[in-house]
């Protein structure tokens, strides 16, 4: 044998040639659709989570309407769980609009409800007799409610939006007892009536009222009198269609020549104001 003889080389194992179409199914993005689909929907029946079913719905839909593409194109086999996840991810979109809309509506209305506390009610003035036996001067705002802002004279009536009405009596002098408390000597003391009519369609808790006073030019404060007659204050509570009515005096420098009467209903409602001539 020849010096130069080869040995003989080992044979390679036979490799099967690829068959075509065998590759694994590319199902990954009809799972997340349907996933995402189901948390979105289930977030979606939250009003709060509205934000979160948007989002996942807006993704579900979007990845189930790519499997789809690999549906159609064969590299995907699951067609239905693709197309449930895109059909909830549009559900979930849904729902996150109409849970925004409650949302909105529900912090809208809670604003409002703030904003009227905050406000309180306000009045309009109902002409009364006036602080004389005659018709006020020339009549030309007769008929005509005044602001809210408005002072009132004597007998006018404080009408609030929500039909409370509150009515101050002209003032008329006051001779305290002996064992008032509130009056100083030298000063004099003047009475008014206050009364509250429950013209709404709730009960009125009366104790909520205050009653204060102010007196002559410069606004010095009028102290309340205390005696066996006036002073007690509101108390109880104002059935609708109902009224109260209390007196209160106050006391007043010699020389006032007017008593400025402010009566607040309670929170709900604005104060008003009634200039009194003394």
């Amino acid at each position: 044998m020849s010096q130069y003889t080869q040995p003989p080389q080992p044979q390679q194992p036979y490799a099967p040639p690829h068959t075509p179409g065998t590759r694994p199914a590319r199902n990954g993005l009809g799972i997340a659709a349907l996933v995402l689909g189901i948390i979105g929907t289930l977030s979606g029946l939250v009003p709060l989570l509205f934000w979160l079913a948007g989002v996942l719905g807006l993704i579900a839909l979007i990845l189930g309407l790519s499997g789809r593409g690999r549906v159609k194109r064969g590299e995907a086999t699951n067609k239905g769980v693709t197309t449930f996840g895109a059909v909830l991810g549009l559900v979930a979109l849904v729902l996150s609009v109409v849970g925004a809309v409650i949302m909105f509506k529900a912090v809208d209305d809670v604003v409002k409800d703030i904003d009227k506390e905050l406000s309180g009610s306000s009045a309009s003035a109902k002409p009364g007799g006036g602080s004389g036996d005659s018709p006020k001067d020339s009549g030309k705002d007769d008929g005509k409610d005044k602001g809210a802002a408005d002072t009132l004279e004597g007998r006018d009536t404080a009408a609030y939006d929500d039909g409370l009405e509150v009515t101050v009596s002209n003032a008329a002098a006051y001779t305290p007892d002996a064992y008032a408390a509130g009056h100083t000597k030298g000063n004099r003391a003047y009475k008014v009536s206050v009364v509250i009519e429950n013209k709404t369609k709730k009960k009125y808790d009366s104790v909520l009222a205050s009653v204060d006073a102010r007196a002559g030019a410069d606004g010095v404060n009028a102290e309340q009198i205390f005696d066996g007659t006036v002073g007690e204050g509101f108390t109880g509570t104002v059935l609708p269609g109902k009224k109260v009515t209390v007196q209160y005096a106050f006391d007043t420098p010699a020389d006032a020549k007017n008593l400025t009467v402010e009566v607040s209903p309670g929170f709900d409602w604005d104060a008003s104001q009634w200039d009194l001539k003394l």
